[in-house]
């Protein structure tokens, strides 16, 4: 049994292994004033205006951010990283259609990113690898002097990682973005205005999480289905399938493990960071059944895989206190049937929306103890960036929402402003994942929140969307 889990192990992380205080206004500063790392490796007549563009982890996510950075004027690749083959050489394919000059291309040992970020001259890098290299790669692409880094979530999967990003920032001047595009989802941004105006009053309570059959994904080895009839179960199998790294954190780990989605959205409407922050949380696992009954019923109670032991709750659900008074209900459910869902509830002294039956209630404007349906609601508080940039939008992934973040962080990095989704954003999202683990370890004990802003939290503004 040790054996095949150890094995096991081994599949679906085999490409995951190998892919690819100061206080604000010195940060800011420093950022403005650029490093004297990436001066250095100016060249004279290079200089077109262009943003310069770089790109770590060339899965799938990072061609939809490809789309959108070659589809805003004013940017262009330089150079990409990845160590696999496949998805190396489809994203070269898929920039190809845009016709425009192919970057330089860094492959070869698994600290081939260093190289890059040594030898080129960035504005931006994007990391889009798998989970596990984020932080490193953040961390050494701002120790590298790039000027704005952002990175796909979860940021960092310890509190540990978190506390390197927040102080290789600050110390760097370096701003990191983190790129959580449920935040710029349409109804989400709605929501957020009407908080913002005041329609549901004083913030009270929040739920949201990430419900979603990952099952398949889990088990996926790069085609579209990752078993086949006749008792077939294959994880992993080839060089680019998600399977390979994923699911090893649904063995070996037992806690929210994906958190942003769900409460970067909320952390916005409870301005957290920026006049409030996360005290405190507590969470609790269910059993985990839901991956080993997968596995059985597609490869029968024999198959190899069915011995090993699954580590991740299949729900696991954390009650998170903040400084100003709110409670935060997060959820985590990926290995059991159902249909997906985000499960956003933002409640006030005058009201809520429920995105679970797309509802909307405001005192004394909606008809008493009745829902609105929320369109009606969004359509009047429709975000200005929406508005404004639909039909672009319409055509890039996820409904629109890359889009118009790719566009919100491009903005910032043209005017150097400070990023829409800072470190202490990525730090405090993405530490639910640490500190759930260690609460689930605890029985349930409440973990206190480090506070990542030092204290800056209490006079900082929000910036996001405004």
């Amino acid at each position: 049994m040790e054996n095949t889990r150890r094995n096991f192990i081994k599949q679906v992380t085999a490409a995951g292994i190998g892919t690819a205080g100061l206080m604000a206004a010195d940060r800011a500063s420093a950022a403005l004033k650029g490093s004297e790392m990436q001066q250095k490796k100016k060249t004279a007549g290079n200089d077109d205006g262009k943003l310069k563009f770089g790109f770590i982890g060339t899965g799938s996510r990072c061609q939809e951010h490809i789309n959108n950075v070659l589809a805003i004027p004013g940017n262009k690749i330089v150079a990409v990283c990845d160590i696999q083959k496949g998805p190396l050489e489809r994203t070269l394919q898929h920039i190809a259609k845009f016709n425009v000059p192919e970057p330089k291309v860094y492959t070869g040992s698994e600290r081939e990113f260093e190289k890059m970020l040594n030898n080129e001259e960035f504005d931006c890098v994007i990391i889009a690898s798998p989970w596990e290299w984020h932080a490193p790669m953040s961390v050494a692409a701002m120790k590298a002097g790039v000027p704005y880094v952002g990175v796909e979530v979860s940021a960092a999967n310890t509190v540990e990682e978190c506390w390197d990003l927040v102080n290789t920032s600050e110390t760097k001047g370096s701003r990191l973005n983190i790129m959580e595009n449920v935040c710029y989802r349409r109804d989400v941004m709605a929501a957020l205005n009407m908080v913002r105006q005041g329609l549901f009053g004083e913030m009270i309570h929040g739920r949201c999480g990430y419900q979603h059959d990952l099952r398949d994904v889990k088990f996926n080895d790069g085609t579209r289905y990752s078993y086949k009839e006749g008792g077939e179960l294959r994880i992993g199998s080839t060089a680019y399938a998600e399977a390979q790294w994923r699911t090893q954190h649904s063995v070996m780990r037992n806690g929210d493990i994906y958190p942003t989605h769900g409460i970067g959205p909320v952390a916005n409407c409870m301005d957290i960071n920026r006049g409030n922050r996360f005290l405190s949380l507590s969470s609790m696992a269910t059993q985990s059944r839901g991956l080993h009954n997968f596995i059985v019923e597609k490869g029968g109670p024999n198959h190899p895989y069915a011995k090993i032991n699954f580590n991740l709750g299949d729900i696991v659900t954390t009650m998170i206190k903040c400084a100003n008074g709110q409670t935060i209900v997060v959820t985590h459910d990926t290995n059991l049937p159902r249909p997906y869902s985000l499960g956003f509830r933002i409640q006030g002294t005058k009201g809520l929306w429920m995105n679970d039956g797309n509802s909307v209630y405001v005192e004394g404007q909606s008809k008493p103890h009745h829902w609105d349906e929320s369109d009606e609601w969004f359509k009047k508080y429709d975000h200005n960036l929406w508005s404004s940039l639909e039909a672009k939008a319409r055509e890039s992934g996820h409904g629109g929402m890359d889009f118009i973040m790719m566009y919100d962080f491009i903005d910032a990095i043209r005017n150097k402003k400070p990023a829409p989704m800072d470190c202490y954003d990525a730090a405090v999202w993405s530490a639910i994942s640490g500190l759930s683990e260690m609460s689930v370890a605890r029985g349930g004990a409440l973990v206190d929140f480090p506070d990542f802003t030092r204290g800056q939290w209490i006079h900082r503004k929000p910036v996001f969307a405004l």
